[in-house]
């Protein structure tokens, strides 16, 4: 298991644990927004986790993703793999509105 980057512990706050990954709620007012981080040590992309492990992602991110969609009453769901600043695999899932700041623009 990889530990979790100091990056998320200061920007983000812990929702649970799924057998795969660890779900953590961004600090932002503007957008319901959370990130699912493979608990897989060394582990930048999807393609470099096993088949299963591939598989079980996806079934996460969908999991999340419909709670994500129902809670928020959202018209949309951007669901991303950026990793840019943070290398760790994460994957964002943002809940949107039409009447949210930066409406149609990614966040």
């Amino acid at each position: 298991m990889e530990k979790v980057s100091k990056s998320f512990l200061k920007d983000s706050y812990l929702i649970t644990e799924l057998k795969l990954c660890t779900i953590r709620l961004i600090d932002n007012s503007k957008f319901p927004w959370i990130i699912l981080i493979p608990k897989r040590k060394k582990i930048t992309d999807i393609f470099q986790l096993k088949k299963k492990d591939q598989n079980l992602l996806m079934n996460e991110i969908v999991f999340t993703s419909k709670v994500m969609k129902k809670t928020f009453k959202a018209f949309n769901l951007n669901v991303e793999k950026i990793g840019n600043v943070v290398s760790q695999l994460h994957i964002h899932v943002i809940a949107r509105s039409k009447k949210d700041s930066t409406w149609p623009l990614p966040v």
